[in-house]
């Protein structure tokens, strides 16, 4: 995600820091967010949960669910809150664990761990507070019975490495349960003028689906999606709700469990590269046109190459004309049916038309008259029609997230 989006992770994290910083002692400012009690009613927190909570504490609430609807902790844990904010899910989990138990409270801003510090040296004898990254979990390995997080993961760069972390701090067979933002539709275009779209918007959260198969990548087990918010809803920004929509975005609530072993490379390398998953990929990112395309040309010129080749080597392979033509006819049309797709989207016709120029092209030389510069030609149009397609959807992403030339500072309705 770092990669596409093209900025370094020490500007997510600054960003993170100074808007979690301004949460934490500006709570009553505007935010993109919703932020406080109002919020943690509407996402499923219990009164009796809530009156317990300090004033202080609860009106930096900036969670995006209610994770304890996983279940994962229980009286005795030693429980790692990750991303824990001002600290309301820490005060809550210190009451379920009990004396007995124990709440370590990590997050990333020194604001937001000194604001918990000062509730839970007074009042909370079982919260420790530690300041440091979800990638870089400060703990011994197999060290926590359960883990708790509220709209954490979404913030952090590496989150392949965050579940690799929690892995490896919990013990096995332990319990995870989490509230966070995902999207049905990813990201695609280059946001590097603006690192606060991480924090703002959607930039930074992960496909559910993606996201899902990162934590069975890492080797948790019993992987269960409890609840589903439309979270953005909530927000007061209209620009930002409009964002959330194009993107699908919303809060999921999760619960999982340790593996009693973590999965080998090779097991997760096969995982990672299963063709479903990188075909879903292609096809949320706008490429289905473009490998349509691709698997056209190959049994095409490709077929033709091998041909070639195999008869160098003394090996004659008898194709069936007809056969042929219409495996490179079914790919075509696949091509020009994705392609056109795209109108559903950006409600441009340029790029289905250049498509459907380009397929009839290509059919009239497989079934009526075929020349190799006729072929050729209307290859070249259907790959002008991807290509622009492509084009077409990334400038509407830029323009939904106010990346067209648009100032981002404050936005028109005064939100931060």
């Amino acid at each position: 995600m770092v990669a596409i989006l093209g900025y370094s992770e020490d500007q997510i994290r600054e960003a993170v820091q100074d808007m979690y910083t301004g949460v934490a002692e500006a709570p009553d400012s505007p935010y993109h967010f919703p932020v406080g009690a109002g919020a943690c009613r509407s996402l499923g927190y219990t009164e009796e949960q809530i009156v317990e909570l300090p004033d202080s504490t609860l009106a930096s609430f900036a969670g995006v669910g209610w994770p304890f609807r996983g279940r994962a902790l229980q009286p005795g844990d030693t429980t790692l809150d990750l991303g824990a904010g001002a600290g309301n899910d820490s005060v809550i989990a210190s009451r379920v664990v009990g004396q007995s138990g124990h709440v370590i409270a990590l997050d990333l801003t020194a604001a937001m761990t000194r604001k918990l510090r000062q509730h839970a040296s007074g009042h909370c004898g079982n919260i420790s507070v530690v300041q440091a990254s979800a990638e870089q979990i400060p703990l011994a390995g197999q060290s926590v019975d359960s883990i708790t997080s509220n709209g954490a993961i979404n913030l952090v760069p590496s989150k392949r490495q965050a579940f690799r972390e929690m892995f490896r701090v919990l013990k096995p067979g332990g319990r995870v349960q989490f509230a966070d933002v995902v999207i049905r539709r990813p990201v695609n275009v280059d946001c590097d003028s603006d690192p606060r779209l991480w924090v703002e918007c959607v930039v930074g959260a992960t496909v559910e689906e993606d996201l899902l198969a990162m934590m069975g990548d890492t080797g948790f087990e019993d992987i269960q999606v409890l609840n589903r918010h439309d979270y953005f809803a909530l927000s007061p920004s209209a620009q930002t709700r409009e964002i959330a929509r194009s993107f699908g975005a919303h809060s999921v609530e999760v619960s999982a469990r340790r593996g009693e072993h973590p999965p080998g490379r090779l097991r997760e390398w096969l995982r990672r590269s299963h063709p479903s998953r990188w075909l879903g990929q292609l096809h949320r990112r706008g490429f289905s046109g473009v490998a349509a395309l691709g698997l056209a040309l190959v049994s095409c010129y490709g077929v033709v190459a091998m041909t070639g080749l195999l008869t160098l080597a003394g090996i004659r392979l008898a194709l069936s004309p007809q056969a042929w033509s219409l495996v490179i006819a079914t790919f075509t049309l696949l091509a020009w049916l994705t392609i056109a797709a795209g109108f559903l989207q950006h409600r441009s016709t340029l790029p289905g038309l250049l498509a459907t120029l380009g397929g009839a092209i290509v059919c009239f030389a497989l079934f009526v008259d075929y020349h190799v510069l006729t072929e050729l030609a209307g290859f070249a149009l259907l790959a002008a029609g991807a290509f622009v397609d492509l084009r077409y959807r990334r400038r509407l992403e830029a323009r939904k997230l106010g990346l067209d030339g648009a100032t981002r500072g404050t936005s028109q309705d005064g939100v931060r």
